[in-house]
């Protein structure tokens, strides 16, 4: 891990798999609680494997990065229910602005004048997301999506504070509250004909893998960064959904899409080219 371009490249595998989830999602039908749940609990074995005997601490990092982590996965699936695939994960993507915000205090990790110009165009993108018609599920799969967003951060965050101990842990523990919180719902909503395989690569290839590679990733890299270098998730998920189910969010949606991405790439370009305001390995 001490190559500098390894910890990049394993954000961007992370990205290209968590890119799976819209189309995915959208497929299985079922409960979004017990889709939550069902891919968590899938996941638990696979990252074990993976990661070796998970070494629990239940310190507020290990804490605060597993129910960051729960809330994330759980909004995701809501989102992308009630929204389109483009809306959930661009909204969830506003997560650098809160890294930004409290990193500095809690990290010790300054944002750079970039940051905060990314942060406003990206705001003004978030503000075109609502002005396209909507339902009101759509509406408040917005509203979901943007807490996920918040929670996203807090896995950054967290994850990042844990960066010593075992980061990887801090997520096994937010699939067990999952899994956990999802029972009910996996037992009382009965699984789609045929969509078991479908489940089966949610929780492994979407969700368990790309979690190995975040928590190897991020003991290298600031906050900050574990949450720029991903962008590539909201450009594939909204390209595997309309190519696969036909789905096409609004045009303001577009535009606003563009913005906050555009924003969050260019300070990504900029980051990996300076080589600026990159964390010391572990």
């Amino acid at each position: 891990m001490q190559h500098r371009f390894l910890p990049p490249i394993l954000l961007l595998l992370a990205a290209l798999c968590w890119s799976l989830g819209g189309v995915l999602v959208k497929s299985i039908d079922w409960h979004p609680m017990a889709i939550a749940g069902g891919r968590s609990a899938i996941a638990i074995p696979l990252m074990i494997l993976c990661i070796g005997r998970p070494k629990f601490t239940f310190s507020a990092a290990q804490i605060g990065g597993a129910l960051g982590y729960a809330g994330t996965v759980i909004l995701f699936v809501f989102a992308t229910r009630m929204t389109t695939a483009a809306n959930a994960i661009f909204l969830q993507y506003t997560a650098p602005i809160y890294v930004a915000l409290i990193g500095r205090w809690y990290l010790n990790e300054r944002a750079l004048r970039i940051d905060w110009l990314v942060i406003a165009v990206a705001l003004g993108g978030i503000a075109l997301f609502f002005m396209d018609r909507l339902t009101t599920s759509g509406f408040w799969g917005n509203i979901i999506a943007l807490a996920s967003g918040v929670c996203f951060a807090a896995v950054a965050i967290f994850l990042r504070k844990e960066k010593a101990a075992s980061p990887a842990t801090a997520i096994v523990l937010g699939n067990i509250i999952v899994a956990v919180a999802g029972t009910p719902f996996m037992l009382t909503h009965p699984l789609g004909e045929g969509d078991g395989w479908l489940l089966l690569l949610l929780g492994t290839v979407q969700l368990g893998l790309p979690y190995v590679f975040y928590a190897m990733a991020i003991k290298h890299v600031t906050a900050l960064e574990a949450t720029l270098i991903p962008l590539l998730e909201p450009v594939l998920n909204p390209l595997w959904v309309m190519l696969a189910l036909g789905e096409l969010p609004g045009p303001w949606s577009i535009v606003g899409g563009v913005m906050v991405l555009g924003a969050v790439l260019a300070r990504g370009a900029l980051m990996i080219r300076s080589g600026r305001n990159r964390a010391a390995p572990a």
